[in-house]
């Protein structure tokens, strides 16, 4: 059984977990300071949000060199440092791999963008204006407005799926995937163990670049990207040839590395994302439903039945409940049910991948218009989509500045830094903290748990059960997602409750319980 099997992922986003330096933003020798924390929590894995160089519009997301540290973060040797005391705490290392974009700053973008014949243009994606001299086709940036940006100097329109400083390269050059995969060996060789892939789903485009048709459920207030239905610009059939390609250099250096894609699709799109036994694509495609649907125990059974029998029979399910794109689970559930979906993540079959902070219980952190540095709520403000609210500083203790840095932080703190943090919560027996602790230790001790069969069970509405098996041990789950009183569906031994103590009897209002 591969450890990303029975393991759990922590997301860092470097930016916000330690600055070591003193100017308000984390760094790798902060996330190496912090190794104790995330060990002590009790998962197997970290993965870094991007740590390349970059002009920082998309705070990394644009990588302006993919084989460097940004000077922000620190340098090779700090990574390295960083790689060895992960590896020496029992840790994995994954690393954002970022193949969709580059930076318009990047030498191969600077060289394709100097004329038409040099010998780097067909690395990305250059078209001539329409007959009316507008965008090449419909296709919108998600980051709001047309996906295309105009050259004078060289008359065509380039495509980027998101910023103009994020131009798409062309995955149909066989130039472009040689050296996006000698990116990957890089990393590789250097120690990492394994990549999450931004938006995989990405990095072909239809041929002929037809217009993608619109949505006929869009309205304003939604994100403008969802004017249109992204059929074209999205999810093309060659785009899975290239992740079984990645599959095959992550595979030559050992079982143990992995690749998550990060993939948006409905249940049946998204499964072919594991390839075939034949040819695999990539280990885990995210999935995100967690994240997506509403928080009620009906439509949550429903989508977690859907979700498992789209698996292929070699599909390994995972599941997320907060990342740096997502509004925190506490802002959205509250603190009361935010316990329950600890318990939701870590108890149902699959891969989970945690966020930083959601161990403590970070809710909702409103950023003043002044402070916003999201691109993409700076371009479509008001309609609730800022990242920002994701992305705030971890508040260690109760120090200035959250013991996160001992300059201002570059975003501000939640606005409950001084009483929640990870010191205060550390030796609180009913803390979120320690509910994360015991949780993960529970997986770690039950196989039945981190591997086990996997059946929904019936239950009073409201309550969302379901059972656990490895061998001989059964253990059930039942989570009450509303807050009233329900009747615990079945007995046994309580090995965990989400409240201190146990009715035993009854399922509290917001309460969850693993019973052996």
């Amino acid at each position: 059984m591969p450890w990303w099997r029975r393991g759990t992922v922590y997301q860092v986003y470097p930016r916000s977990f330690q600055d070591s330096d003193g100017d308000g933003v984390g760094d790798l020798a902060g996330i190496e300071r912090r190794l104790d924390h995330i060990a002590a929590l009790g998962v197997d894995a970290i993965w870094l949000s991007p740590i390349f160089p970059s002009p920082m519009a998309d705070f990394g997301y644009d990588v302006a060199d993919y084989r460097d540290v940004d000077p922000l973060f620190g340098d090779l040797a700090a990574f390295d440092r960083l790689l060895a005391a992960a590896h020496a705490h029992g840790l994995k290392l994954l690393l954002d791999f970022v193949p969709n974009h580059s930076s318009d700053r990047h030498p191969w973008f600077v060289e394709s963008r100097a004329d038409r014949t040099n010998p780097k243009r067909d690395w990305y994606i250059w078209r001539d204006p329409a007959p009316d001299g507008g965008p090449p086709n419909n296709w919108i940036s998600d980051f709001g407005g047309s996906a295309w940006e105009y050259d004078a100097a060289t008359g065509q329109y380039y495509l980027h799926a998101f910023l103009k400083q994020q131009p798409d390269l062309n995955w149909r050059n066989p130039a472009v995937k040689a050296a996006m995969f000698d990116v990957m060996r890089f990393w590789f060789d250097r120690g990492v163990d394994g990549f999450r892939i931004d938006v995989l789903w990405h990095i072909v485009k239809a041929e002929g670049f037809p217009d993608n048709p619109p949505n006929p459920y869009w309205r304003p207030g939604i994100t403008e990207r969802d004017r249109l239905i992204q059929r074209h610009s999205t999810d093309q059939p060659e785009a899975h040839a290239i992740a079984a390609e990645m599959r095959a250099i992550a595979d030559g250096y050992g079982g143990d590395r992995v690749l998550i894609g990060e993939i948006f699709l409905p249940n049946d799109r998204h499964a072919r994302w594991y390839g075939t036994r034949a040819r695999p694509q990539v280990h885990l495609p995210f999935n995100f439903q967690l994240i997506e649907n509403g928080w009620d125990a009906a439509g949550l059974r429903e989508m977690i039945a859907a979700y498992e029998a789209s698996l292929p029979p070699h599909g390994w399910p995972n599941w997320v409940i907060g990342s740096h794109d997502a509004p925190r689970i506490a802002a959205r559930v509250g603190e009361a049910q935010a316990r329950v979906a600890a318990m939701l993540l870590l108890t149902l079959r699959g891969t989970p991948t945690l966020y930083q902070g959601d161990e403590i219980g970070i809710g909702q952190v409103d950023i003043p218009p002044d402070r916003v540095r999201d691109p993409q709520e700076l371009r479509q403000p008001g309609i609730g989509i800022g990242r920002d609210r994701s992305r705030t500083p971890m508040p260690w203790d109760a120090a200035p500045h959250a013991g996160f840095s001992t300059a201002e932080p570059w975003l501000p703190l939640n606005p409950d830094w001084r009483t929640r943090n990870v010191a205060a919560q550390d030796g609180d027996a009913g803390s979120m903290l320690t509910l994360y602790r015991r949780l993960l230790a529970l997986r770690r001790a039950h196989p039945a748990l981190s591997v086990g069969d996997f059946r929904l069970l019936d239950a009073s509405d409201g309550v969302l059960a379901f059972e656990r098996r490895h061998g001989d041990a059964v253990l059930r789950v039942a989570l009450n997602l509303t807050h009233e009183a329900k009747p615990l569906p079945f007995g046994g031994e309580v090995l965990l409750s989400t409240l201190p103590g146990s009715a035993h009897e009854t399922l509290r209002a917001d309460e969850g319980i693993i019973i052996r």
